[in-house]
């Protein structure tokens, strides 16, 4: 006789449309298929409704999340959100950073998301208490998420004597990679040069902002793919931003998504923060400036989107819920066919699990049970309508239960 199931989840229907059932032992997917009446410690019914893999946030910087109040953006550029929250990190504290960090990673894990990359910065402004908050924050939010933490030099790192050390203790105190910023910085090669250093040194990965302009001015990217290749990086790298890919002609851009796969480095779209910043120049017809998802999809590119920034200069919304950058995605990318729109949930789920190189993700036998219930029996409303959430499941264990009800008291006459 088999052995009963910890957790039964019956009449789910999966991505690709088919109907199924689920069977988890051991915190991992045990079986897929029609299980009928097998045993289980726990069954749940999904009536229909749509089962994903858990969200992946590749990309969100919860250290300087929610300080719009206190560094609000008035100019709308990317200089100025640098400058003003440079400054507003002079008053950061350890408590302040985790109070901020954990509102924004409880709407993230209510949302469904499992998995997160947050880049923490390091800087002789702030120092290293972005990590000191963000590694308690790991720890206690294990049972809900997996939290890999980027050192991250947003502040340039020649330009801003001490950095390179303090990343350097940051990786040797737990940070999981490296990251850097090479527009912001007196001589962006030698910054790429300094990272990956680092990232040599502690075998990690590397993560870069990159490219954030209107037009193909800098194309840094392709200086990273030369080191990636160099030091035998491939699949270790990733470049969020990239908004100048956005501005090359065709040709020239197949020729720089080619070097991007070979490489093995993917692309992180920022909709909500890319859309915010980018095109202020532009009075009439203003660019969306995102990287043409779609086209690096097609050549081959691994390409996620995520949240980047939820309330600051950088990006003065946001609500921790990754499905919103799907949507983003689909109307700012023009991504609404059938195939757009699944390629999206993949944008989402697969392709970040595969860029934070999390080897035990998704809807298969083997593969961890980290899991999202939504409350929709059509697989595209993940993103098309950001369905609300039924359950999220973590390692094979229910972490969050969602229950709504709406009275229509206009109905009653009440």
């Amino acid at each position: 006789m088999a052995e009963p199931f910890e957790l039964l989840l019956r009449n789910c229907r999966l991505p690709d449309g088919r109907q199924a059932d689920l069977g988890t032992r051991a915190g991992a997917i045990a079986e897929i298929g029609a299980l009928g009446e097998r045993s289980a410690h726990r069954v749940i019914d999904g009536a229909g409704r749509v089962l994903t893999p858990g969200l992946v946030d590749s990309h969100i910087h919860l250290d300087k999340a929610l300080i719009s109040d206190r560094a609000p953006s008035i100019e709308g550029t990317v200089t100025e959100a640098i400058r003003v929250t440079a400054a507003a990190k002079r008053t950061f504290t350890v408590d302040d950073i985790r109070a901020r960090a954990r509102r924004v990673l409880d709407a993230a894990t209510h949302a469904g998301t499992t998995a997160m990359r947050s880049h923490v910065e390091v800087d002789p402004i702030v120092e290293l208490k972005g990590l000191e908050a963000l590694r308690e924050l790991k720890r206690e939010y294990a049972p809900a998420i997996d939290l890999q933490l980027c050192a991250f030099a947003q502040e340039g790192i020649l330009q801003a004597p001490g950095t390179e050390a303090l990343l350097a203790r940051a990786l040797a105190a737990g940070a999981d990679l490296v990251g850097g910023c090479p527009y912001n910085d007196t001589d962006a090669h030698a910054h790429v040069d300094i990272v990956f250093r680092l990232a040599r040194e502690f075998d990690v990965d590397v993560d870069f902002h990159i490219d954030f302009f209107d037009e193909p001015e800098h194309l840094h990217v392709l200086y990273v793919a030369e080191q990636t290749v160099r030091f035998g990086w491939q699949g270790r790298v990733a470049v969020g931003h990239a908004s100048e890919l956005a501005a090359l002609d065709p040709d020239r851009f197949d020729r720089i998504a080619a070097v991007l796969e070979e490489a093995g480095i993917g692309v992180i779209v920022l909709p909500a923060t890319d859309l915010y910043l980018m095109g202020r120049k532009d009075v009439t017809s203003p660019r969306r400036g995102l990287a043409p998802a779609r086209r690096l999809l097609a050549a081959g590119v691994t390409v996620a989107a995520a949240t980047n920034n939820v309330l600051n200069a950088f990006t003065p919304t946001g609500t921790g819920d990754l499905a919103l950058m799907g949507y983003l995605v689909i109307a700012a990318g023009h991504m609404g066919t059938q195939r757009d729109v699944a390629d999206v949930l993949a944008m989402l789920t697969e392709h970040p699990a595969r860029l934070l190189r999390l080897p035990d993700y998704g809807l298969r036998v083997g593969a961890r049970a980290d899991l999202v219930l939504w409350e929709t029996e059509r697989p595209s409303e993940v993103v098309t309508t950001m369905a609300p959430r039924c359950l999220v499941i973590k390692a094979g264990r229910v972490s969050l239960e969602h229950q709504r009800s709406c009275t229509e008291l206009w109905r009653t006459g009440a």
